[in-house]
């Protein structure tokens, strides 16, 4: 008995250098990667300051921009197209199409390795990286909510009045989930709004929009996995948003952008079609071809 308690008790803390051994190399594999990443010569171009003009009007161009995350596998491929200030342009296609590239090369999460994105004729990659992101609203399907108040997470670092913030409230339509709340905007939200549904996170993402009252609006998915009454009540927020604004619009769901000025179709990287809703419809093409499939609408035999 007190041979085999001696073992227990020596291998004990053989077990444990070795569960130490084990957490320092994944400690170390992660010290590696921030490293790397701090080092990186991307992370140097972007925080170098650029000019930051005094007016925007919130016009778009890409100019044969290509990208790609490996060398030789091309997301996007000499895509070229301008939105005019005001205009609501759709980016539809398939997954993998490289839609969510685009946007995320307009927000310089990226930078193209051909071609220039203009932002009221003014290269991007010119423009102070801070200023161009608070001119160029994102809402995404997956909004990311702090700890911390309603109201912390409606305004961030922008100091509202109470009147403009009652407004974009209602406008926004999170007056009914304010008034639900013991503590209304001071009611504490936990991190990623996990008290919250769905539904009312997509709400506060577009309150938080309309608090930075940003020139370019691009929403990314923001209606997917939203039942029809919250989804209507979204688009009523969004017809809101969208108002004296540029606004690109990622869409999986064709019914959400039939109101658009007009539609890029991507496909394999490339822009295949573009036009309005009826005369992509009209055409039979890949548009027509994705409408049908996704309202299961039965086969014209005649073309």
């Amino acid at each position: 008995m007190v041979f085999i308690s001696y073992l227990r008790m020596f291998f004990g803390p053989i077990r444990d250098v070795s569960q130490k051994y084990s957490i320092m190399q994944s400690a170390m594999a992660s010290a590696e990667r921030i490293f790397l990443l701090l080092d990186s010569k991307e992370q140097e171009d972007y925080t170098t300051a650029g000019s930051k003009p005094p007016a925007v009007q919130g016009e778009i161009e890409f100019q044969q921009v290509s990208f790609a995350y490996r060398t030789g596998d091309s997301v996007l491929e000499n895509i070229s197209f301008r939105v005019k200030a005001g205009e609501t342009l759709a980016i539809v296609g398939v997954t993998g199409a490289g839609k969510t590239t685009m946007i995320h090369l307009l927000e310089r999460f990226h930078q193209p390795q051909k071609g220039k994105i203009l932002l009221d004729g003014q290269d991007i990659g010119r423009l102070d990286l801070g200023w161009l992101r608070t001119k160029v609203g994102l809402v995404m399907q997956d909004v990311f909510l702090f700890a911390g108040s309603l109201r912390e997470n409606i305004v961030l670092d922008r100091d509202p009045s109470p009147q403009e913030l009652e407004r974009i409230t209602r406008l926004s339509h999170l007056d009914d989930l304010i008034s639900r709340l013991e503590d209304h905007l001071d009611a504490p939200i936990r991190e990623r709004g996990i008290t919250i549904s769905t539904g009312q996170r997509q709400l506060l993402a577009i309150a938080r929009a309309m608090a930075y009252d940003p020139r370019v609006l691009i929403l990314d998915e923001a209606t997917a996995n939203i039942d029809s009454q919250t989804e209507f009540l979204i688009q009523q927020a969004l017809d809101k948003l969208f108002e004296g604004r540029t606004t690109l619009v990622i869409a999986h769901r064709l019914s959400t952008i039939r109101k658009a000025d007009r539609i890029l179709v991507l496909h394999h990287g490339r822009i295949v079609e573009s036009g309005t809703h009826e005369s992509l419809l009209a055409r039979k093409d890949f548009y027509y071809r994705l409408h049908r499939l996704q309202f299961a609408e039965p086969a014209d035999h005649s073309s």
